[in-house]
């Protein structure tokens, strides 16, 4: 009755015509109970639990997985990704009935699975798979079926305001039937099923183009490495996948069925080998319907063909003969199916027959990539095809040619590596597609300029590419500058990096693409008039570890010489360049212009220059391609030494068939992506934003992905996984390295250590420590204290750096020195207060020394304030506020008199006894109390103090100090009606203020008023008490007036232009030991590429260190500016989560905590230098850390215990300074002048901040009000203030070190965690952007903001000073 059944059912399922119904798919749907997988464009059901173990690909399964995109596995699937795109084999299990990039998201369509044991589900399962196994499964009947349907689905889509979702939909479903002895699956494509045969790739240039679905069979990666890469493929080529509905391997058309799973042995997978194919099929003979199917392209795409009229048995214990079906080999008289594409099986037993094993490339295991067979030597005849494999070299034997982002390929004559999707190359080297990439290398030459000889060697040339849009930046440092300046026209240096990674228009390669990192380059330059001729070779020598290429340069011959006061300028041009195997060659005659001020000359230059390189003998080259460069600069920085080129350029078809073709947006750089994104031409003017290689969806941008920390990458055992942008690396770990294949790792042999065995060359271990490096390397480093070069180390006297108190003596010691109160004196030298001795002190001397420590009686007002004393130790009647600027009057007591304090930049009060200010004129009392104007009418001009003559009466004539306003006033200040003047015109004449009314004007006035640099001068220098410090800023004015167009910050050696109104103008501060070139209200010419590179390494200066868990990274700063082209990782601690970081900047040193290893740790800024911990017990949670300079100490809050501890650098003398009151103490900041403590607490109950001496005495609370998650506090040793960033309340706020003066700078932070302060500028790390945020002092507003390429949260963040701030050199 069953077979009847099913008869009756196959009947059915025949008679509605030539293709499969809807009707003929198994039953599916909510009324048969299925689960709905989540609409989206990614997704995986949870793991369906089977009744019993199915056996898939010689594995036992419980479990199976429906992914959105076509597929079904026994495990849960990896991103997208990793196999959406890539043909198989997969790196996990998969039956595809169709696998592509398919997307369920706005309603389009359903995916539905169950597992199934119904009467009428299995029968008709049954029958399918008896007409596809007529002989050896016609008595079987699954005991259960596991169904999947994709219904209506559409194809992934970028889709903007201008597009439409498609409307072509794919219906097909996959059964996978099962008892507990064999596993059939079965794919059912009804008529009209499938609409659409491909996807296009979200991450790939090439997106103009639809990259066909694949169906078929992966074994995946498992425990037998003999199966790994194994897969069956039924169609992955749009010919082939238009037969699925009209072909079939059961007789049923759009019905395929193949046997997966057995107890038996079975190695592959059987295609089912039915007969009673449908008339239509039949009609199509066998051989032209084999050859149509597998043309020629089919196998250069590595599809392989169908045996056809051959026939093998193999017996099967249980159901008899089998067709082993390795090629699907199909029963004579039948017509072959596109079901039998492709297969990969191993034979144990070697070749059997005419059967064609393709065996998987051993070597591609541990990287995850595998060698794909193209035989080129296919001879076709209407029986079976054979091939040539007569090859010497093969990619089994050569795999470590080829990039690990790169395939190999196996020709009849030898192998060639291509690069995967989404980056390019040669294959041998291949990197990430619209991602940035560096070059380093040398230059050296013998040159004639003009009747001089130079010659350099080794000098160094580093460049800067900008993959998206094809620019690139090159610089070129320490050429003797005669040579460097006669340099300039000679362009092409720099063009070859533009021509190796110009923009690619669509079906162009640009020269990366075709050369890879190993080629030379040989080019001649002859100038007219005077025919010089140079000669330049440049050979890459490939790709170092960061995926930096290097590059040797040679330069010889001679050149004409141009003198300094010239400019070069080159235009915009197009080359063409010419290809063959092995060699690409182009020749041009170029213009260029020599301006100097007005006079311009054009000269000009023929170049030829030919580039060779070994290409495979396989790839199809152009024959001809055009380079067009649309920007070219050229320039010579005399400050710096650097010769720079910066070019912008894209390459394209040599075919001119308009003047002015439309350009795309992605190749003019008009398009609106973010810098994050790569933009990908699309058809005409269209276009898309993308994410390059190593980088996915983040909002609008992208961000970069860490391989080594979601578990994408492919190392192998004794490997340590290094994420670099947009890709990652492979290293050994410690006591390994690479085997002679280039790809595992094996045991180091051990080397020598000089520095256990003593045979090192250091000074003795208390002067010197000796540093073990590779190879048995070592390097000798004086300890501190000591000065030399570490063979001969000699002790410093510290004691010429005057670090002890003044009333204490500094005794020096071999390698430190102490400091000791002298008799009269107590303290620990650094800080000495006299033995109960303080009555001797007046008043004001005894405030002098200790502000923290006020006697009693009344206290003073204006509290941070260190009072000033004459001669006598009795308070100056006039006292100005050091940090403030405040200025105010006191009594003999030191009590401000209320009404005289005067604000920062107003004249001072005048100051005597308190009774003689009763007698002051009008005039006078107005000048002392501006906020308290005496009864009767108020002068005109708020704001103003009065002029007063020498018997205090006010002058005629006043003129505002701000705005430059002037008026006559009469006797009681009033201003006369009609005599105001504007600032810059002639002030009026005024007469006596007893005996004038009207005011006139006169031609020229009798004084001039002051400038506004005089002004702003006169108000600094009031400002700092008529004699500022060093390190305080006062402009410079010329004889009349103007602001000299460089100015200086005191002995800081920073300096930069100004224009006509004293504002600094944007890019010329320059560091310390060099000065700009500023010209008189006018900014420099601009001259140099926009935005100017930073390739040359960076000079000493000012930079930040920022803590990003495993790495401490470096910013440096131009000014205020973050360089962030010019960030780098410093140090890289694999294993540590860095949190506080802080630096010594005597010793040069950096120091940090490790919460992951629970220690302190440091290293020096010196070339070589190694980490060495200097703390490493007794911590839980070391966060917070700060260095005292002076003193050679450290501070740390550990959250764990709940404790801030003090211990000198090196770790000796630690102790605890508090463990109590402390709930999660977090941030740390010191001030060493001051010898003053200040730290958070962000107990979520009662948040804090308190400080203490350094040695832990008068601990209380500065902050405890209006306050959340003080996670970041910085000490600015300029301004004198205490400023922290708050995470909860979203505040960046600053007060004085008494807790005085609170205000907020910003009051919309992010989530900020840690904050340094330097100029005018606060920069602090956020774990919203993942980054480094810079805010303006004044402002408040965000300026600038630095996110890595390498995106996690930074922790603890420091600035790193020239000099030491505050100390004495």
């Amino acid at each position: 009755m069953r077979a009847v059944a099913e008869l009756a059912v196959l009947a059915a399922v025949l008679a509605v015509g030539a293709a499969l119904s809807r009707r003929g798919l198994l039953p599916h749907g909510p009324a048969r109970g299925d689960a709905r997988l989540r609409p989206g464009d990614d997704e995986s059901s949870p793991g369906v639990s089977l009744p019993r173990t199915l056996r898939l690909y010689g594995r036992a399964a419980r479990r199976l997985y429906v992914g959105t995109n076509g597929v079904i596995s026994t495990q849960d699937f990896p991103r997208e990704t990793q196999y959406v795109d890539d043909d198989f084999p997969t790196d996990f299990p998969v039956i595809a009935p169709f696998l592509a990039d398919l997307d369920t998201s706005g309603d389009r369509g359903n995916i539905y699975y169950r597992q199934d044991d119904s009467p009428d589900v299995l029968d008709l399962a049954a029958g399918y798979i008896q007409a596809g196994f007529p002989r050896t499964a016609s008595s079987f009947v699954p005991t259960n079926v596991f169904i999947a349907t994709w219904e209506d689905v559409g194809a992934y889509q970028e889709l903007s305001q201008d597009t439409e979702p498609s409307e072509k939909l794919n219906t097909f479903q996959a059964v996978i039937a099962y008892d507990d002895e064999d596993t059939y699956a079965i794919f059912l494509y009804p008529d009209g099923g499938l609409q659409f045969l491909g996807t296009r790739p979200k991450e790939s240039y090439n997106v103009q183009l639809e990259l066909p679905a694949r169906v078929g069979f992966s074994w995946g990666d498992g425990d037998d490495p003999k199966r790994d890469g194994l897969f069956h493929s039924l169609a992955s080529s749009e010919q082939a996948l238009r037969h699925l509905e009209r072909e079939s391997n059961t007789g049923v058309p759009g019905v395929w069925v193949f046997h997966v799973g057995s107890t038996a042995s079975l190695e592959h997978v059987e295609p089912g080998s039915g007969g009673g194919a449908s008339p239509k099929t039949r009609a199509h003979g066998a051989a032209d319907y084999t050859h149509a199917l597998y043309s020629h392209a089919d196998h250069a795409s590595t599809e392989l063909p169908v045996q056809h009229g051959l026939q093998a048995t193999s017996l099967h214990p249980d159901h008899g003969p089998r067709a082993p079906a390795l090629l699907s080999i199909v029963p004579e008289g039948l017509p072959v199916s596109s079901g039998q594409e492709r297969s990969r099986r191993l034979h144990p037993d070697g070749d059997r027959g005419t059967q064609r094993s393709y065996f998987p490339n051993p070597s591609s295991y541990s990287s995850g990539h595998h060698g794909v067979g193209v035989e080129e030597d296919v001879h076709f005849n209407s029986d079976v095809f054979t091939y040539s494999a007569a090859s010497k070299e093969t990619c089994a034997q050569h795999h470590g040619r080829c990039s690990p982002h790169a395939f190999c390929t196996d020709y009849a004559t030898g192998v060639c590596c291509h690069c995967r999707a989404t980056y390019y190359g040669n294959g041998r080297q291949c990197l990430p597609e619209g991602a940035v990439h560096r070059l380093n290398g040398k230059v050296s030459g013998s040159l004639m300029v003009g009747r001089a000889s130079i010659r350099f060697q080794d000098v160094d040339l580093h460049a800067y590419i900008v993959g998206s849009d094809g620019r690139t930046y090159t610089a070129i440092s320490g050429v003797p500058q005669p040579a460097a300046r006669a340099l300039l026209p000679l362009l092409p240096i720099g063009g070859l990096f533009a021509w190796l990674f110009a923009l690619e228009e669509p079906g162009s390669e640009n020269g990366f693409s075709i050369t890879g990192a190993e080629f030379t380059q040989s080019l001649e330059v002859t100038f007219y008039p005077g025919e010089e001729t140079v000669y330049v070779t440049q050979t890459a020598e490939g790709l170092g570890p960061d995926n930096y290429l290097s590059l040797k340069t040679h330069i010889q011959g001679q050149v004409p010489f141009l003198p300094e006061n010239v400019t070069v300028h080159i235009a915009p041009y197009k080359e063409f360049y010419y290809y063959s195997s092995s060699a690409v060659m182009s020749s041009a005659h170029r213009e260029y212009v020599l301006a100097a001020g007005t006079a311009n000359q054009t000269l000009s230059y023929r170049l030829r220059q030919n580039i060779t390189f070994a290409g495979c003998p396989h790839a199809r080259l152009p024959a001809r391609q055009r380079l067009s460069v649309a920007r070219a600069f050229t320039l010579y920085d005399g400050q710096e030494h650097v010769l720079r080129y910066a070019l912008a350029a894209r390459i394209g078809s040599a075919q001119d068939n308009a003047e002015n073709p439309p350009v795309n947006p992605c190749h003019d750089n008009t398009h609106t992506c973010e810098a994050t994104a790569r933009c990908q031409p699309g058809t005409g003017m269209e276009y898309t934003c993308e994410c390059a290689a190593g980088y996915r969806r983040d909002g609008r941008g992208c961000r970069e992905v860490d391989e080594c920390a979601e578990g994408l990458s492919q190392c192998g055992p004794f490997t340590i996984c290094l994420n670099v942008p947009g890709s990652y690396r492979c290293e050994c770990r410690s006591g390994y390295q690479l085997a002679e294949d280039g790809q595992a790792c094996v045991p180091l042999v051990p080397a020598t250590n000089p520095c256990e065995d003593g045979s090192h060359p250091c000074a003795p271990g208390d002067r010197a420590r000796c540093l073990p490096h590779a190879g048995g390397r070592t390097t000798c480093e004086c300890l501190p204290g000591y000065a030399g070069d570490g063979i001969v180390c000699s002790d410093m006297d510290e004691c010429t750096e005057n670090p002890c108190h003044p009333a204490a003596t500094c005794y020096n010691t071999p390698g430190s020195f102490s400091c000791r109160c002298q008799p009269g004196y107590e303290g620990d030298g650094f800080q000495c207060t006299h033995e109960g001795n303080t009555q001797r002190l007046t008043p004001c001397q005894h405030e002098q020394l200790y502000p923290r420590a006020v006697p009693p009686g009344p206290s003073l007002v204006g509290d941070g304030h260190v009072p000033q004393c004459d001669e006598e130790g009795r308070y100056r009647p006039l006292q100005c506020h050091s940090s403030t600027g405040h200025c105010w009057c006191v009594d003999t007591a030191g009590q401000e008199i209320a009404g005289t304090r005067t604000a920062p930049g107003r004249t001072p009060p005048r100051c005597g006894s308190p009774e003689s200010i009763q007698r002051l004129t009008p005039c006078e009392h107005e000048r002392l109390y501006p906020r308290a104007v005496p009864p009767g009418p108020s002068p005109v001009g708020n704001g103003h103090v009065p002029q007063c003559d020498e018997e205090g009466r006010y002058r005629p004539l006043q003129c505002h100090s701000s705005t430059g306003h002037c008026w006559c006033v009469d006797a009681a200040g009033q201003e006369i009606a009609g005599t105001r003047t504007a600032p810059g015109h002639t002030p009026p004449r005024c007469g006596s203020p007893g005996g004038l009314t009207v005011a006139f004007s006169v031609p020229e006035p009798t004084e001039r008023p002051r400038t506004m640099c005089e002004r702003w001068r006169q108000s600094l220098l009031e400002h700092y008490g008529g004699s500022p410090r060093s390190d305080q800023y006062v402009p410079q004015c010329d004889a009349g007036g103007d602001f000299t167009p460089l100015q200086c910050h005191g002995d800081s050696g920073y300096c930069w232009c100004v224009d006509e109104s004293g504002r600094e103008i944007q890019g010329t501060r320059s560091e310390p030991g060099s000065t700009p070139p500023c010209l008189p209200s006018i900014a420099p010419p601009s001259v140099q590429p926009s935005p100017r590179p930073d390739v040359s390494p960076p000079a000493t200066g000012t930079f930040l260190l920022y803590a990003q868990g495993q790495q401490i990274g470096y910013l440096p700063l131009n000014g205020t500016r973050l360089q962030k082209e010019a960030a780098k990782t410093l140090l890289s601690l694999h294993g540590s989560i860095v949190v506080g970081i802080d630096y010594d900047c005597r010793e040069k040193m950096i120091y940090w905590t490790d919460v992951a290893g629970r220690t302190i740790s440091r290293a020096s800024l010196e070339p070589g230098a190694e980490p060495e911990t200097v703390i490493t017990s007794g911590l839980i949670s070391p966060e917070g850390l700060a260095v005292d300079h002076l003193r050679r100490a450290m501070f740390w809050t550990d959250s764990g215990l709940d404790r801030i501890e003090r211990a000198r650098l090196d770790g000796s003398e630690r102790r605890v300074l508090f463990d109590t009151e402390l709930v999660n103490p977090r941030a740390i900041a010191v001030d060493p002048v001051r010898g003053n403590l200040y730290w958070t607490d962000w107990n979520r109950e009662a948040p804090k901040i308190e400080t203490s001496t350094v040695n832990g005495a008068n601990r209380r609370v500065l902050v405890n009000k209006d306050i959340g998650l003080p996670n970041g506090l910085t000490f600015d040793p300029f301004s004198k203030l205490l400023c922290w960033a708050d995470a909860g309340t979203k505040h960046l706020e600053c007060t004085f070190p008494d807790g005085t003066g609170r205000r907020v700078i910003q009051n919309n932070l992010n989530y900020p965690f840690s904050v340094v302060s330097y100029a005018n500028h606060f920069y602090h790390t956020d774990w919203r952007r993942d980054g480094v945020i810079a805010i303006d002092k004044e402002t408040g507003s965000f300026t600038d903001e630095y996110l890595p390429e390498q995106r996690s949260h930074l922790y603890g963040i420091t600035a790193v000073y020239p000099y030491c701030p505050g100390a004495k050199k």
